[in-house]
């Protein structure tokens, strides 16, 4: 069984005992979470698509960690100017493993 889930934005291919990272979520490390916004589920080779057919599907999963992801760094620099500004970022996620898949 595989499904299609939309999270913050991006579009995750899970399947039950998949570890997937996903954008920040506010439950606490073990806690349950729920996904509804199921946009494809693969039963077996019987794909199901569209709003209506899935208007009852949902994901469920536990969370494993919050944690913070690579830094990247942003450079900006302007030629014979002496203008250079270096900056970084680290974008912080949730990893969420994929318990059940119900359709």
């Amino acid at each position: 069984m595989e499904a299609v889930i939309a999270v913050g934005g991006k579009q995750y291919r899970v399947s039950p005992g998949h570890v997937v990272r996903v954008e920040r979520l506010p439950q606490r490390e073990g806690s349950p979470v729920e996904f509804r916004a199921v946009l494809l589920a693969n039963r077996d080779g019987q794909v199901t698509v569209g709003a209506k057919a899935l208007a009852n599907a949902k994901v469920l999963g536990e969370v494993v960690e919050h944690g913070r992801g690579a830094k990247v760094s942003v450079v900006k620099f302007k030629r014979r100017k002496n203008y250079r500004r270096k900056t970084g970022h680290r974008q912080p996620f949730t990893s969420v493993r994929i318990t059940k898949i119900e359709v």
